[in-house]
């Protein structure tokens, strides 16, 4: 009984006594620290592949990527809904509720990760052609198809809708613990199962790496759950699953709109990647690598703004306004800086990035204009990923969802056909910066609409934000 108020009191303070940058920092860092190391293990698919000097097979990882971007789909319906709907479940002290919203999203988590490896096998043919697999590309792809989706959509899933629940009630992390536990086993495995040195699978052991790593990152967090669970409310018995009305459409509130929003994101990855394969296989590989690169710092933009969740949840169930707004200018102030950096390092040694995963000419000159275009969203891509965070925080799947369509369907995908026809080839790696230009502008304005909306003074780190995003532009 002690232990249980040890713990209630301890969650109490870090949500709402502790300072706010040392709050936001412990509930982010170890966030963005999981998001690095997760990349990083991304990335170390790609690097092994490349070794092997063979654009097919890096293709083929390139092609799967939307199928892979899918499951964040299923991650933000269960994860994003939950995980939020948990902390101002917290915030209001309904410890109860909290726990059925968990024991719901882990069995919806289950079963749609089984349902996706289902429809992709049944409609594996032509999955692979809308992919922009080829008669070169067919193999390899469906090599690495079969282990990261086939078998591998369930525990990929699973993994990171459970590190979401864990972190929703500050738990920061063992939440970034569990997740790259499967990580760095992948980055291990990666060599073993890639490589002619080792079982020489090529990029079907790159998949089959990934598939055995997220079984062990579930393994983790059912061995957290189980030895936590006299202080914890996250429950994943079947006794805790409620499909109560309020829950159901609480989670669905949040958790589709930002289901939308990842579909939206696969359709145009999906969409680069069919009008980068009419140029070849190398100009695949070179954006792959490209978009790989510039997956780190966009991890850490979005690693540092999902960590800010729950505490911007919990002190706005509990009314404690001025403090989420300390939250949230806090986190505009802190990422500024950070992404001009990485941007500049990015476009002057853009090359040299490229040539550590391929050494291949044609694919370092593709794949330097690639990222050298890519790397420019960066000080843009912060301000959407922390405002879609705080609509989310809020329950407000609305502003997220709007963001996602004017970002994918009304910009981007527009940007790709036009940049495409006017640069052939070149112009695709900056369509995204057209459409994050306009949505960091469009972030400003609903955070002061929401700041007024609850009679809150606009604070230094928005001004800075908005301030640089008038300089950028």
């Amino acid at each position: 009984m002690n232990f249980r108020k040890s713990s209630s009191v301890s969650k109490t303070e870090l949500f709402e006594e502790i300072p706010v940058y040392q709050a936001v920092l412990q509930l982010s860092i170890p966030s963005v620290i999981s998001s690095l190391v997760m990349v990083i293990y991304n990335l170390s698919d790609t690097y092994f592949v490349g070794l092997l000097n063979n654009p097919i097979e890096t293709a083929a990882v390139t092609l799967v990527s939307p199928v892979t971007l899918g499951f964040n789909a299923v991650n933000n319906l269960f994860g994003v809904g939950c995980s939020s709907m948990i902390s101002r479940a917290l915030g209001r002290k309904q410890e109860d509720f909290a726990s059925r919203i968990s024991s719901f999203g882990f069995y919806g988590a289950l079963c749609s990760g089984l349902m996706f490896s289902l429809l992709c096998l049944l409609f594996q043919q032509p999955l692979l052609g809308l992919l922009g697999a080829n008669d070169t590309t067919w193999a390899a792809t469906e090599a690495y198809l079969y282990w990261t989706v086939l078998w591998g959509a369930a525990p990929s899933i699973l993994n990171v809708v459970l590190a979401y629940m864990v972190r929703s009630e500050g738990a920061s992390l063992h939440a970034s613990i569990g997740t790259m536990s499967g990580c760095i086993l992948n980055i291990i495995l990666d060599p073993i199962f890639i490589l002619p040195q080792g079982l020489n699978m090529g990029a079907s052991g790159a998949g089959l790496a990934t598939f055995l790593s997220n079984c062990a990152a579930c393994i983790y967090f059912f061995i957290l759950l189980y030895k936590k669970r006299a202080n914890s409310c996250i429950r994943i018995s079947p006794r805790n699953f409620s499909l109560e009305k309020n829950l159901v459409l609480g989670v669905c509130q949040v958790g589709i709109p930002s289901a939308i929003q990842n579909l939206l994101n696969v359709t145009s990855m999906t969409l680069l990647n069919n009008l980068t394969a009419v140029y070849g296989p190398d100009a695949v590989a070179a954006m792959g690598i490209a978009q790989k690169i510039n997956q780190v710092p966009m991890q850490m933009a979005f690693g540092f703004s999902q960590g800010c969740m729950p505490i911007i949840s919990y002190t706005y169930s509990g009314k404690l306004y001025s403090r989420m707004k300390d939250s949230i200018d806090f986190a505009f102030r802190a990422l500024v800086p950070i992404m001009i950096g990485i941007t500049a390092l990015y476009f002057i040694f853009s090359g040299n990035l490229i040539r550590l995963f391929m050494d291949n000419p044609t694919i370092i000159q593709y794949g330097t204009s690639f990222l050298r275009g890519l790397c420019l969203i960066l000080p843009f891509l912060r301000m959407d990923f922390l405002t879609v965070s705080i609509f989310q925080s809020l329950g407000n799947g609305r502003i997220p969802l709007f963001f996602s369509i004017l970002r994918k369907l009304i910009l981007e995908v527009p940007a790709l056909f036009l940049l495409d026809w006017l640069f052939p080839m070149y112009g695709l790696a900056y369509a995204q910066l057209i459409a994050e230009m306009v949505l960091a502008a469009v972030a400003m304005v609903m955070v002061k609409r929401l700041y007024r909306k609850l009679h809150i003074t606009t604070g230094f780190g928005l001004r800075t934000s908005i301030s640089m995003v008038s300089l950028v532009c």
